[in-house]
């Protein structure tokens, strides 16, 4: 895939989310200078399921790294500008310009590069199904972001791609305005040609995360996510290339009403690479992954 794949979701991740702290406990725990937050970037590379006040708009500016693979010297940092529109309080959409920066040195099964060059765009439309209220503690949303990438995130090679990211997001509140847990379902088809190839390659990732996330102030938040990741030669489950899991910490502060900034850092801690030694798979995907989002709504 031209970015790292996304993949399927341990059991844990289902307790982290239904799991619900003792009624009295949050009882106890005063939320009266804890306004209502919104979760849509709460859990880092987890999405939560929020979309929006009706009408809204957003500038955003969001950083994604890959660094480390096998042996040598490896980041890829992609850059995006997005505009987010929410036209209506049951969905809402996201138009993205990409540009990629690429530094690869003596890295196994890849040539050596330097570059940075506008790599492609992506549009994300977000459906609320459930949100979350009285009598419905748990919000559910749905996400496909269909995208047209230019260089493969990976390798740096000049391809023409076109993937399809869908992604279900659930997330609750284990004490309102101040504890929160999400956990995300992905699924993401891509199809690529390379210059002076006829045929199209297929490949696919499929992915859960699952994360928690606690209010140490009324504008802080800090919290902590678990990441799985499968990467397949095909649209199916019959050619496994590898899989990774991570763990990370993430950050969100609440700088305005209008002004916020999220971050996350991962580190793969065990995975698989097929046909290959090791406790870890540096090949599909790399060691750290790292995100940080700046948004301005208007």
């Amino acid at each position: 895939m031209s970015s790292p794949r996304n993949l399927l979701f341990p059991p844990l991740a289902a307790i982290v989310l239904f799991a619900a702290p003792p009624r009295a406990l949050a009882q106890e725990i005063s939320t009266g200078r804890y306004y209502e937050l919104e979760t849509k970037y709460l859990f880092g590379f987890t999405n939560g399921t929020d979309i929006g006040a009706e009408g809204e708009k957003e500038l955003e500016a969001e950083t994604t790294a890959a660094l480390g693979m096998h042996g040598g010297t490896y980041r890829a940092i992609e850059q995006e500008f997005e505009f987010e529109n929410i036209p209506s309080q049951y969905w809402g959409y996201e138009a993205s310009a990409h540009v990629l920066s690429q530094q690869i040195k003596d890295v196994a099964g890849l040539d050596n590069l330097n570059q940075t060059t506008f790599a492609g765009l992506s549009w994300k439309p977000k459906l609320l199904l459930i949100g979350r209220g009285p009598g419905n503690p748990i919000g559910l949303s749905i996400s496909v972001q269909p995208a047209w990438d230019r260089i493969d995130g990976t390798s740096g090679v000049h391809t023409t791609a076109f993937s399809m990211e869908t992604r279900i997001a659930a997330d609750t509140e284990l004490i309102p305005n101040m504890l929160y847990a999400a956990t995300n379902l992905i699924y993401e088809p891509e199809i690529v040609r390379e210059p002076g190839d006829s045929s199209w390659s297929r490949s696919s990732g499929f992915g859960a995360t699952a994360a928690m996330a606690y209010r140490v102030t009324p504008k802080v938040t800090l919290g902590g996510e678990v990441e799985y990741y499968r990467a397949y030669g095909g649209f199916g489950f019959d050619a496994l290339d590898g899989s990774a899991f991570y763990l990370g910490p993430t950050l969100h502060v609440q700088f305005t009403p209008k002004i916020w900034l999220a971050a996350a850092w991962s580190t793969q801690v065990a995975g698989h690479a097929q046909g290959q030694a090791g406790n870890l798979d540096l090949s599909d995907f790399s060691r750290q992954r790292a995100n940080l989002k700046l948004g301005f709504e208007f």
